[in-house]
């Protein structure tokens, strides 16, 4: 029986994808360097924002020193501005609300820094109860290392032959795949089917209504 669904985030739950693209260009012209065009970032999210950064910048610009003062620049920008245009995908409150009345527990495994991980969550789901919301913490190895997945089981008192884990990119594959959990990818987020697929997607859905028939699969439930 499934009785924990563990979700990433940016991809996943949440479109952030416009907010982070104008708060990393905003940090780069701040440090004048060239911007990117949106479709970009959906490549350079995904390991956290250090790799955002590092990936943003010109080649002979990332030095550890200047993804210090992006940083600087992009998270009181972001921290403003990171509702503007993020929105949850089609279909998730409901996904999140089925799984709730199925008596499943759910909880956020992500690589976006904790503070951001936890006020997004709260602010587009405040009628969610979830069982933990994780982001990057300090001393915490980032996705995909299976650290935070574990984390989340002994926070959920679960199982991994209890856990669904559901993400949109190559990192959550491997990261459901290194802690021994079932993985469901998402077509609808930053990355590709064939991204997925190489990296050893259990499952693949196109909708937030096919991640719920694929839970019901798993516990043995018609469609």
């Amino acid at each position: 029986m499934i009785r924990l669904a563990i979700f990433d985030l940016d991809g996943t739950l949440l479109n952030t994808i416009g907010d982070l693209a104008d708060a990393t260009n905003y940090a780069l012209r701040q440090c004048g360097y060239p911007t990117h065009p949106l479709d970009a970032y959906n490549m350079f999210v995904g390991n956290g924002i250090a790799k955002l950064f590092e990936r943003a910048l010109p080649a002979e610009a990332r030095t550890a020193e200047n993804i210090a003062r992006i940083r600087t620049y992009f998270i009181p920008y972001y921290t403003q501005h990171n509702t503007s245009h993020t929105r949850p995908y089609a279909g998730v409150p409901e996904l999140l609300a089925a799984l709730h009345d199925e008596g499943v527990a759910v909880a956020v495994a992500s690589n976006k820094y904790q503070e951001a991980t936890e006020n997004l969550t709260a602010h587009f789901f405040p009628e969610r109860k979830f069982a933990a919301v994780f982001g990057q913490r300090e001393g915490v190895p980032i996705k995909p290392d299976p650290t935070v997945v574990r984390e989340i089981l002994a926070a959920a008192s679960a199982t991994p032959n209890e856990t669904i884990y559901i993400g949109d990119s190559g990192v959550d594959m491997r990261t459901a795949a290194a802690a021994g959990v079932e993985s469901i990818g998402v077509t609808w987020g930053f990355r590709t089917r064939e991204e997925l697929e190489e990296n050893g997607a259990c499952h693949i859905a196109d909708t937030a209504e096919e991640v719920f028939a694929l839970y019901r699969q798993l516990n043995g439930k018609s469609r």
